[in-house]
C-alpha cells in the first residue's frame, strides 16, 4: 500500500497542483480584464468648444448606456441614454441638448460652459442585467477671447478621436464650428468624387444615404460627425467633409485618419 505521501504518479497533476493553476489563472485574468474608463477630449477645454467624454473598453454585450451628471447614479442628473438594440436615444432632466450620446458610450458635449465642469458618470447594464459604473471629469476654463478678440471667422477643422487608432477601435471623425444653416453633409474618402462617397446625410428630412465606398461601418450625424466602427488598416488615409448650405455654398473640410496594428 502507498503512504498517503507518497508523490503523485508521474504524468499526473496532483490535488494541490490543480489548486495552484487555478490561482494563477484566476490571478492573470483578473489582471489582464481590461477595465472600464473614461477620459476627457480634450482634458481640459475653453468654454464654448466641443469635448468628448470617450469610453474605453467597454464590454461588447453591453445593452443600454446611461449618462449622469456628478459622482453617482441619480435619475434626477440623468441626462441622455442610449438603448443598442434598437438604437433609440432618451433624454433625461439634467440634459441641455448640447450632449450627444454615441453607440460605444462616449458623450458629447456641444460649446460646453464653465457650469458643465464637474464630474459625470457612465452606467452600463449588459445582457445579463449586470451593471458597470465608471466616473469621468470634464474640466471647463474661461476662454480668453471672452476679454479680447480680434474680428475673424471661425475656421472649419476635422479632428479624429483619437488622433491616432489600434486596428478594431472606433473613431469619431469630429467637425467642430460648422454653421447653423447647414442644407446636407457628404463624406468622402480621399476626394470628392461620387465613387468614393461613404455617406450623406439631409438635415430637413433626417434621410442618409449611403454612397459606392460605404463598408457598413460607418454612421453619420446630425452634427456631421462620422463614426468609424471596427477600423482597419485600410481606413487609414485622407476624409473629406462637404457642407452644403441652404444658399447652396458648398465648403471643404479636409482631415486625415491614421490606423496602425499592434
Amino acid at each position: 500500500m502507498e503512504s498517503p505521501s507518497a508523490p503523485a504518479p508521474r504524468g499526473c497533476i496532483s490535488p494541490q497542483g490543480l489548486l495552484l493553476t487555478a490561482s494563477l489563472l484566476t490571478f492573470w485574468s483578473l489582471c489582464t480584464t481590461a477595465q472600464l474608463t473614461i477620459e476627457s477630449v480634450p482634458p481640459n477645454a475653453a468654454e464654448g468648444k466641443d469635448v468628448l467624454l470617450r469610453v474605453h473598453n467597454l464590454p461588447g454585450d453591453v445593452m443600454v448606456c446611461f449618462w449622469y451628471k456628478g459622482e453617482r447614479v441619480n435619475s434626477d442628473l440623468h441626462i441622455v441614454s442610449y438603448i443598442a438594440q434598437t438604437q433609440v436615444i432618451n433624454r433625461g432632466p439634467a440634459s441641455s441638448n448640447r450632449e450627444t450620446i454615441y453607440p460605444n458610450g462616449s458623450l458629447l458635449f456641444q460649446k460646453v460652459t464653465l457650469q458643465d465642469t464637474g464630474y459625470y458618470t457612465l452606467e452600463a447594464i449588459d445582457k445579463n442585467f449586470q451593471k458597470k459604473q465608471v466616473t469621468g471629469r470634464l474640466r471647463v476654463y474661461p476662454s480668453l477671447l471672452t476679454f479680447w478678440s480680434l474680428p475673424t471667422t471661425a475656421q472649419f477643422t476635422m479632428e479624429s478621436v483619437p488622433p491616432n487608432a489600434v486596428e478594431g477601435q472606433d473613431v469619431l471623425l469630429h467637425v467642430p464650428n460648422l454653421p447653423g444653416n447647414v442644407a446636407a453633409y457628404h463624406w468622402y474618402k480621399g476626394k470628392v468624387w461620387e465613387d468614393f462617397r461613404l455617406v450623406t446625410y439631409t438635415i430637413q428630412t433626417q434621410n442618409m444615404t449611403y454612397g459606392p465606398a460605404y463598408s457598413g461601418r460607418e454612421t453619420i450625424y446630425p452634427n456631421g460627425s462620422l463614426l468609424l466602427q471596427n477600423v482597419t488598416l485600410n481606413d487609414t488615409g485622407k476624409y473629406v467633409l462637404q457642407v452644403i448650405l441652404k444658399d447652396y455654398e458648398n465648403k471643404h473640410i479636409f482631415g486625415e485618419l491614421h490606423v496602425y496594428r499592434e
